[in-house]
């Protein structure tokens, strides 16, 4: 049930016929891991409070630095040095106090990372570097959880959802084979704040749909971001049947 509390915050929302009750219910008895507290992470994690979402859990072992003021808005000058995930979790409390909310602050890994994945209902990917996107995707496949993957740099971005619960659909490995070479991250190539705040909300948008089984997510589609000339543009993808890691598993 919704409490009178909770029937006022969310009321604008609950307005929408396709979220109704039963989606904010669906919402509310969701819980989210938020793998990265950086530039995406950060209007995720509010979104995704904001909206009401039962649980969050943030893990980021970085601390907070003064570049990353430029578009990691939910931090400020007295936050850096602190821990992101410990002062966003922190900021989360303060934006709804009647969801539950927990910071990780070692590097999710191996089992701690596979562990973490496995009790929880979807994984937002807001991570910078390729192994680490490689491992989240292998846990979200093997626990059969939904990922909702953003990258962000320079003036461009993009956003896709890899859901191996349903048939045929492509995992982030489908997209982009692991062959050990590592691209570029915004601390050599840049970034302009603005994008991470459209593909974060992105991200929490398409988080919304799955957990609250409304709307079309961008399952099997991946959305791109110009922001330089401000265009949109999706692309559907294939699952490829030679992947390694979900060629041999249920999306079959």
């Amino acid at each position: 049930m919704l409490t009178d509390n909770e029937l006022m915050r969310y009321s604008r929302q609950l307005l929408l016929p396709q979220l109704d009750v039963a989606g904010q219910l669906k919402l509310k008895q969701s819980r989210v891991l938020i793998v990265g507290a950086g530039g995406l992470g950060c209007p995720v994690a509010l979104y995704l409070a904001g909206a009401g979402v039962g649980e969050l859990i943030i893990a980021d072992d970085d601390a907070v630095e003064l570049p990353n003021l430029q578009r990691q808005i939910a931090f400020g000058e007295s936050d850096i040095g602190q821990s992101k995930a410990t002062v966003l979790v922190r900021r989360l409390g303060e934006i709804n106090s009647g969801i539950e909310v927990k910071a990780i602050t070692d590097r999710l890994d191996g089992e701690a990372l596979a562990g973490q994945v496995s009790h929880v209902d979807l994984v937002v990917d807001c991570t910078d570097n390729f192994e680490t996107r490689f491992a989240i995707n292998r846990a979200c496949v093997s626990a059969g959880v939904a990922l909702v993957s953003g990258a962000a740099i320079r003036g461009e971005g993009q956003v896709a959802v890899y859901d191996s619960r349903m048939p045929g659909n492509p995992c982030y490995q489908c997209l982009y084979p692991d062959d050990g070479e590592e691209a570029l991250g915004c601390s050599e190539a840049g970034v302009i704040g603005p994008v991470v705040g459209l593909i974060g909300a992105c991200q929490a948008m398409e988080t919304i749909k799955v957990l609250a089984g409304i709307g079309q997510p961008l399952s099997g589609k991946l959305l791109l971001l110009d922001v330089w000339n401000m265009e949109w543009r999706t692309m559907n993808l294939s699952r490829d049947p030679h992947c390694p890691v979900c060629s041999g598993s249920r999306a079959i």
